[in-house]
């Protein structure tokens, strides 16, 4: 927690690569290595960084096979549990392109809209204004890795696609965007998550951009 009454609050909102989930492990990075802790370093005591990851997490799909992984149906108690709040940084997607949801780019797309519309019903800054947002295009997925083979097939398609569709929604909702898969690649241990490297180099990508936004 930061302390600062004043620091600017900084919600992340994601799944595995939010929560600092490693490659072909079940492990989780620490704190001084996941992309959520290195932006808290790098950007100072005047930001507060919140890591709202959970592996699994969907935009708003139940998972019959693991329950809670709803993002929509979470996302609710968490803004309200975390206002107000100068910025929500959204990435999710990536969990929709499993094989068994039948879900196209389109689908995951209409998805991060309605987390978008909640953040507009529920949430609010000091001044009790909607926060700003940061609509991030997850990672791809390497589905021709043995891992992401059979749970993750056709999904490196769908990933390569949601990029200018979330471009498109991000300025139908006045929201700022930006393209992980630019920045970073899937492990090719797993085709899914994140390596140290990566973690860093989102965190600098985003220090950018925040201090930019705030």
């Amino acid at each position: 927690m930061n302390i600062n009454p004043h620091a600017k609050k900084v919600l992340c909102y994601g799944d595995s690569n939010t929560w600092g989930y490693m490659p072909f492990t079940e492990e989780r990075y620490p704190v001084d290595m996941r992309w959520t802790g290195l932006l808290q370093s790098l950007l100072g005591e005047g930001y507060w960084v919140i890591e709202e990851g959970f592996n699994g997490r969907t935009t708003n799909l139940e998972d019959p096979d693991s329950p809670g992984k709803n993002g929509l149906q979470y996302f609710y108690p968490c803004l309200r549990t975390h206002n107000p709040m100068d910025l929500v940084v959204l990435m999710l997607g990536t969990n929709d392109t499993k094989f068994k949801f039948h879900r196209s780019a389109e689908d995951i797309t209409a998805g991060i809209k309605l987390l978008l519309q909640e953040i507009h019903q529920t949430a609010w800054n000091r001044n009790g204004e909607t926060p700003a947002v940061l609509l991030l295009a997850p990672p791809l997925v390497d589905d021709s890795v043995e891992l992401a083979r059979d749970e993750f097939v056709g999904a490196a398609e769908k990933t390569a696609l949601l990029p200018a569709l979330y471009q498109q929604l991000a300025r139908e909702f006045g929201a700022h965007f930006a393209d992980v898969s630019h920045w970073v690649s899937p492990s090719p241990k797993d085709g899914i998550h994140l390596e140290p490297a990566d973690h860093r180099t989102i965190a600098e990508n985003l220090r950018e951009i925040i201090t930019q936004i705030n």
